[in-house]
């Protein structure tokens, strides 16, 4: 099969087309024939080994020689390995997979589901990390309710698209902020009141939010934490800011009551069809920035590498991405 893998730790030049064995399910997940793919952060940190704990995921020193790029995919399940009981061969799914940026991949049954209907698999593909990451975020560690005031930094990629809609649809009053050319766009997602941090700092306003979630990393915790509201939390979900950001909040949330703790997002199936249910729904919807061949991997994660992606960016892998 052709593949994409990972021959050191760099930018997207590290990225090469290989051709590679069909891989086999094992217990416990299905073989998918990839339809589609896309590009999270988390992807261009792996590439990039940075912060260096992401190299235990890939290989150390240097990459695997088997390691295929991707994380999140759309597909139709080939193939189920023994004890799956919840797929068969023909299924639409979408989630979490061992090397989204192949023909075929594997994938664990607690990382996947079936595919929301009514959207295509580019679509479905731009779905997973980022989704998941905005309902922890808002859910989970903000425990954000109807009526509270919760602002969003960071509200136009791909994990604040999600935020915006999921935190409109909690009943919140959402405040978005982004970049001049984004004001529209997170505007047109239902934000409330949006602030062009070009323009405004939303650390030196005398408003305050029960929420912040941050997904930039752009200030430091206790500047951000000044526009918190009293019994206010700030929930950081960004690694941009490096390991030592993610290491000083985790150090500071048990002494800090408004400082949420740093949170790994996971891709489940209980959430994967939570949101599903909110997309067929009409209440969230995938936003996609640009869109690649199979044959344009490297510059789909170039484009994810310079951080000015709005929305998702997803890959066509199956048939006319081919």
């Amino acid at each position: 099969m052709r593949a994409y893998v990972q021959i050191g730790y760099g930018t997207a030049d590290v990225l090469r087309e290989a051709e590679l064995p069909t891989p086999e399910p094992t217990d416990g997940e299905v073989l998918v024939r990839v339809r589609a793919a896309s590009v999270a952060a988390g992807d261009v940190y792996l590439m990039r080994g940075k912060p260096f704990v992401a190299r235990l995921a890939v290989g150390f020193p240097s990459p695997r020689r088997d390691y295929i790029v991707g994380l999140d995919f759309a597909g139709v399940v080939e193939k189920v390995g023994a004890g799956v009981t919840g797929f068969t061969a023909g299924d639409e799914v979408f989630g979490e997979c061992k090397g989204a940026c192949a023909e075929f991949a594997r994938a664990e049954t607690r990382r996947i589901a079936r595919k929301p209907a009514g959207i295509s698999f580019e679509q479905a593909a731009a779905v997973p990390t980022s989704a998941c990451t905005a309902l922890q975020a808002l859910r989970d560690s903000g425990r954000v309710r109807s009526g509270m005031r919760v602002l969003i930094n960071g509200a136009s990629g791909g994990v604040g698209t999600y935020t915006v809609q999921m935190a409109k649809a909690l009943g919140a009053e959402v405040t978005a902020v982004c970049g001049t050319r984004n004001v529209e766009l997170v505007r047109s997602l239902g934000a409330d009141h949006v602030i062009d941090y070009t323009r405004e700092d939303f650390t030196d306003s005398e408003l305050r939010y029960d929420v912040i979630i941050d997904n930039v990393a752009n200030y430091s915790l206790h500047r951000a934490r000044r526009a918190l509201a009293p019994g206010g939390i700030h929930v950081p979900s960004s690694g941009a800011a490096g390991i030592w950001w993610i290491i000083k909040a985790a150090l500071t949330a048990p002494f800090v009551a408004s400082q949420g703790k740093p949170f790994l997002a996971l891709t489940v199936t209980d959430d994967l069809e939570a949101i599903a249910s909110m997309i067929e729904a009409g209440t969230i919807a995938p936003v996609i920035d640009k869109a690649y061949s199979f044959a344009e991997v490297p510059a789909a994660f170039g484009y994810v590498d310079t951080g000015h992606a709005n929305g998702k960016v997803v890959i066509t892998v199956g048939l006319d991405g081919m």
